[in-house]
């Protein structure tokens, strides 16, 4: 399974959205996602990730990679939904990123990345 091979890497997995908590925590339910997705809906940190669009209140589909020490690793802009998953683990992959057992959903983040910085 998909989710398996990200889970094997030592990262940690969520998604944002600028819709509300109730239609997002609805979403993850009817998908059975097993990692949080963060609800923006003014879109505050979308824009400050540069990712909202302010005609039509929503984000772009964009996947930001943090490392440990909150250094912005990789930015992919062209998420293609079908693939992303895949995609993403041979990012991880490239990026040398350490693989653990262990699974991080859930758990608190401890990057120190921000998008003042």
């Amino acid at each position: 399974m998909l989710f398996r091979s990200l889970h094997k890497f030592n990262v940690m997995l969520f998604a944002a959205s600028c819709d509300s908590v109730t239609k997002n925590s609805e979403f993850a339910k009817a998908l059975k996602l097993d990692y949080p997705i963060l609800s923006d809906p003014k879109g505050e940190v979308a824009s400050a990730y540069g990712v909202y669009n302010e005609i039509r209140k929503f984000s772009s589909r964009t996947t930001f990679i943090i490392g440990k020490d909150g250094k912005l690793l990789a930015i992919d802009r062209r998420v293609d939904v079908k693939n992303h998953g895949q995609d993403l683990v041979e990012k991880l992959g490239e990026l040398g990123i350490e693989r653990s057992e262990e699974r991080r959903v859930g758990k608190e983040c401890r990057s120190r990345w921000s998008p003042y910085h």
